[in-house]
């Protein structure tokens, strides 16, 4: 199944087929999934938004127009989308006066964690560009090396040689 085109696998999908429907998951569930990490930045909340996209597809398969572009496209909009409409349906209905707030942390130890989180900040920005930008897509994107290294054109070694040595360089900058 995973060698047929996308307009094969939803006109067998149409029929109720699962073997095309697993084949979909595989080719695009990464793709929609990190779209929605990346908006919403919480992967349940991501999950969630993966579920709900490719039960769409299940229900409907007729949903996507193959004549308005590819259906990974279709994909990483649909997530895009999907994600905004949850971090908006988060979003307080109360007026901010008139909310009670009520901290139940430890104030030393958020300031504590604040400054370990404005170091890391300092070292990653101050990191190479290619180190940056290749730890970036493994930690906030979540690619793995072999799909930064086919989305960036870089050998393997490459991509992983630089983000050992990010993570060196921050460990150094951590323990002094």
């Amino acid at each position: 199944m995973s060698t047929q085109d996308d307009g094969t696998l939803l006109l067998l999908l149409q029929r109720g087929d699962e073997a095309a429907m697993a084949s979909l998951y595989d080719r695009y569930s990464k793709v929609v999934y990190s779209v929605a990490l990346r908006v919403l930045r919480d992967p349940s909340a991501a999950e969630d938004v993966l579920q709900e996209i490719f039960m769409q597809i299940w229900r409907n398969p007729d949903g996507f127009v193959a004549t308005r572009g590819s259906l990974g496209g279709w994909l990483a909009v649909v997530s895009r989308n999907r994600s905004i409409d949850a971090l908006r349906r988060k979003r307080p209905s109360e007026q901010v006066d008139e909310m009670q707030l009520a901290s139940s942390y430890d104030l030393a130890d958020e300031a504590e964690r604040n400054t370990m989180m404005e170091k890391a900040r300092t070292v990653i920005h101050l990191l190479p560009t290619e180190q940056r930008k290749t730890l970036e897509m493994a930690f906030f994107d979540g690619l793995t090396h072999s799909e930064i290294s086919e989305m960036t054109g870089d050998p393997l070694g490459t991509v992983k040689t630089r983000i050992r040595s990010a993570l060196t360089t921050l460990r150094k900058a951590f323990k002094a």
